[in-house]
């Protein structure tokens, strides 16, 4: 399986690339706050502050229209505690925060889906 993985068509991270700066650009827009968008990121995984919503308020409305979204950082999924990785990195409000995640399939129209569920939830 590993060599399966690395032998597999990467050409998706440009295009996975494209789409997550185009939601670090709406989400700022619309009052959000990517997380460590100065630093190297995976192309395929961003992460969202919407400042005055908790990241579990955020998961229920997400998840009712039809969106999967992740609180906090993949080293706290399942836990309703906040994420010491966001803690330690010394992200404000990290309560507050929601991991968006790109795959080979998702389109331009996934993120006009998402930035327009997520002017909604912030109210923007």
């Amino acid at each position: 399986a590993m060599a399966a993985a690395l032998e597999a068509d990467r050409d998706w991270l440009e295009t996975a690339l494209v789409l997550r700066d185009r939601l670090d650009t709406e989400i700022a827009a619309a009052g959000g706050i990517s997380i460590a968008e100065e630093t190297a990121r995976v192309p395929s995984i961003a992460a969202y502050r919407m400042p005055g919503k908790s990241a579990n308020a955020q998961l229920i409305r997400f998840d009712a229209m039809g969106i999967a979204v992740s609180a906090g950082s993949a080293c706290s999924s399942g836990s309703l505690r906040t994420s010491h990785v966001l803690s330690a990195m010394g992200v404000e409000g990290a309560n507050e925060v929601i991991r968006v995640s790109l795959g080979r399939e998702t389109t331009q129209e996934c993120v006009d889906r998402f930035i327009a569920a997520w002017r909604e939830v912030a109210g923007a």
